[in-house]
């Protein structure tokens, strides 16, 4: 053998040598385990009812908790202010409109109003890769079997279809027949999530545990939710015509209820640690949309009741931040830093992207979603953000209001359509409670405010592109007002025999 011959010899094993190493040291490697995921999705809970958020006097230590360990969202907002619109939205990274839900789900719940099987839920994207997953709890999103959980990307479904139940001794949903339980709804809840996580601990999984609470009625809650607050003098909006004692004594009710997420969150918590999971399991923790006890003389959310000199009033359509704020905890072992605080603003329609992409799972192509994927804020990257977020209602139920909003750092352009003097600009910066209404000239009510018209026509050029970017139904030429369901269904009857 030449010389040359004998060096391509050495050549050639050494690189045989150097390949079988770095086979050798693939192999010994353990595979990184893919992340399980439990979303926490309460009803009615605004940001300002938690510990971490600024308030003293509730007591919510395991929500808190999260905020310690993973990160803090300080300006987390839903697209629309009631339940089944934005829970779809929490679902599918779409805004409501483009799926037809524009209010809650009510008598219209028999006559085909769901979520739509094209829009694909995260759930169902994570099953069709291996996960196990389960929603437990609420649903609210159709009634009819076309709609059900487990035709939405869900293996396993306990809970209740409909708007609401009661929160001792429910009717719910086990293996698809309904069940009359014994007990207080947020401990049984919480036993099937942890049952389920148990069971499917060997796999990844992704559970939604959509709770009850808040929502009202408040209670009755166990003994040992409403001892915590039995002597607390609440603090309360400063609003007029308030009942002090009537809004005091909704303030103590409603924080029982949530102390009761609180002492379940801690149950869950618990139990992933029990099972050696606590590393390997994202944590999300958010409210389907805010709520108000006295707020702006309010109570409840985007179709709250007046609720000056203790009677329960009209309804009042808003979009107060009060109503669209919520809480957003993630707590993502070993990638978030604990303590991490963002302040970008961010959507429910970010969490699809955000949570497939923590699982490492590829969305569908279709349909396009809305959304950002705000994984790499979690990360502690820089990147690009948007500067405005869009909300949506069409209220048809109770009442009638159809809003299109804009929000930026500095304003708040709420638009009612169909009718007139009922527009809304508030500057967010010098006026973060939402007390003055620019849009009107103080002089004359009955005239745009000259002052902030600059303003308003900006805001709605913008907020017009946005309708047209999600090709919002209001804009079409056929669209008229939706009509109540009830009084669809009484003029398209046939008439009574003569």
């Amino acid at each position: 053998m030449n010389h040359m011959g004998l060096v391509r010899c050495l050549l050639f094993a050494a690189g045989c040598v150097l390949a079988g190493a770095a086979v050798l040291g693939q192999s010994s490697q353990a595979p990184v385990p893919r992340m399980n995921i439990l979303a926490v999705l309460t009803d009615d809970q605004g940001a300002w009812t938690v510990g971490a958020y600024g308030n003293t006097e509730v007591q919510t230590p395991n929500i808190d908790r999260l905020a310690r360990e993973g990160a803090r969202f300080a300006n987390a907002f839903v697209t629309t202010p009631v339940c089944s619109p934005s829970r779809a939205t929490f679902l599918t990274g779409l805004y409501p409109n483009r799926m037809g839900i524009g209010d809650y789900i009510g008598l219209e719940a028999q006559n085909g109003v769901g979520l739509p099987e094209w829009a694909k839920p995260w759930p169902e994207t994570l099953k069709q890769n291996g996960y196990a997953t389960a929603l437990i709890g609420k649903w609210h999103l159709g009634m009819l079997p076309e709609f059900h959980p487990t035709r939405r990307g869900f293996d396993h479904f306990y809970g209740f279809l409909g708007a609401g139940s009661t929160p001792m001794d429910p009717l719910l949903e086990r293996d698809g027949k309904k069940v009359q339980e014994k007990g207080y709804i947020e401990d049984m809840l919480t036993d099937d999530a942890i049952q389920f996580i148990t069971e499917n601990r060997s796999r990844p999984f992704a559970v939604v545990l959509a709770t009850r609470a808040p929502h009202l009625p408040f209670g009755p809650v166990p003994e040992v939710d409403s001892a915590v607050y039995k002597n607390l003098d609440p603090t309360i909006p400063n609003s007029p015509g308030l009942d002090i004692k009537q809004v005091k004594s909704q303030t103590r009710e409603y924080y029982a209820s949530v102390h009761s997420i609180d002492r379940n969150l801690g149950r869950l918590l618990a139990k992933l640690e029990e099972l050696g999971l606590e590393k390997n399991t994202v944590v999300v923790f958010m409210s389907d949309h805010g709520f108000m006890i006295g707020q702006h003389s309010l109570l409840t959310k985007g179709n709250a009741w007046s609720i000056n000199g203790g009677v329960t009033g009209p309804r009042r359509p808003n979009m107060f931040e009060e109503s669209i704020r919520t809480p957003l905890l993630v707590r993502w072992p070993r990638v978030v830093k604990p303590g991490t605080v963002i302040d970008r603003d961010i959507s429910n329609l970010d969490i699809y992207s955000s949570l497939l992409d923590i699982a490492g799972v590829t969305p569908p192509n279709e349909p396009k979603r809305d959304g950002l994927d705000f994984v790499p804020l979690l990360r502690g990257q820089t990147v690009p953000w948007r500067d405005a977020s869009f909300g949506e209602y069409d209220m048809h139920n109770s009442a009638l209001a159809f809003m299109r909003m804009i929000r930026t750092k500095k304003w708040k352009y709420v638009r009612f359509y169909f009718t007139n003097l009922q527009d809304e600009l508030y500057d967010m910066e010098a006026d973060p409670k939402e007390q003055n209404n620019l849009a009107w000239d103080p002089k004359n009510t009955w005239s745009p405010n000259p002052a902030y018209q600059p303003v308003v026509k900006e805001l709605q050029g913008r907020l017009m592109q946005w309708q047209r970017s999600i090709d919002d139904s209001i804009l079409r030429p056929e669209y008229t007002p939706l009509e109540p369901a009830n009084h669809r269904a009484e003029r398209e009857a046939p008439p009574p025999p003569h």
